[in-house]
């Protein structure tokens, strides 16, 4: 049994998806405090060539909130935000197919930030054809107390895992002996860059999962993209090649 355990985030980029689907069952955490400065509910498009960050705005609310216990912004405009988008990709390729899918994420309103967010994943797994379960951390494991590793190893131990995947960029915030110590099995997913086609222009990688699916689709980004990766050890990675994305819980 694989599992990986992460934040939520609008719109994540290529290798949040490839991480669903790598692994058996996939944990977003609903009770770790929110960070402002983070990239939980904000992410970035192409526009004339250069990356774009988008925001979905928060309500204001003390420091020490959750994730679970934050809500959008009451003047949050998701007409203006969609209207950003399809001015930026209006005539990308898979305009037509992706601008419902980012509409219908972007328009109904959660009662919470993480509601907002987990709706919005599950749509994308949805459009993407991934079938990996995705849970909520408070629902598996209850009140607790625990921090970081031993954190994931409790959700680890209370999902039966026999192995733990995480983005290569956290190798530095976990320890191989202490998972192998419960029977688990500690693996980095490394996304292979794989440069398409952005109307022309020099490739900028990294980008929200709506430039993936803007130029390359559903379909083709489950043939040539979602298998795009390797499970390894642990080493660390090229600084070139790790996107802007932890794991920080």
């Amino acid at each position: 049994m694989r599992v990986a355990i992460m934040q939520p985030y609008l719109f994540p980029y290529i290798g949040y998806f490839q991480l669903i689907a790598a692994v058996d069952r996939f944990v977003i955490y609903d009770t770790v405090k929110y960070t402002k400065k983070g990239w939980i509910n904000r992410n970035r498009f192409l526009r004339d060539g250069q990356p774009v960050t988008f925001t979905l705005p928060i309500a204001r609310g003390a420091d020490d909130l959750a994730i679970g216990q934050r809500h959008v912004a009451a003047d949050f405009s998701p007409d203006r935000l969609c209207a950003q988008i399809a001015g930026a990709y209006r005539r990308a390729p898979f305009f037509a197919e992706t601008m419902p899918l980012i509409e219908s994420v972007l328009h109904p309103r959660a009662e919470t930030l993480f509601g907002q967010l987990q709706a919005g994943l599950t749509r994308c797994c949805a459009h993407l054809g991934i079938a990996t379960p995705i849970l909520t951390a408070s629902e598996v494991e209850g009140p607790t107390d625990l921090r970081r590793q031993d954190r994931v190893l409790a959700l680890c131990r209370h999902l039966s895992a026999t192995a733990y995947v995480n983005p290569i960029g956290g190798t530095a915030l976990y320890d191989p002996a202490e998972f192998a110590a419960h029977g688990i099995s500690l693996r980095f997913l490394k996304a292979r860059l794989q440069p398409y086609p952005q109307f022309g222009r020099p490739f900028v990688p990294w980008l929200s999962i709506i430039d993936v699916l803007m130029f390359v689709g559903a379909a083709g980004t489950r043939a040539t993209l979602l298998d795009a990766f390797d499970l390894v050890a642990g080493p660390e990675a090229d600084q070139d090649e790790v996107p802007p994305f932890t794991d920080a819980a």
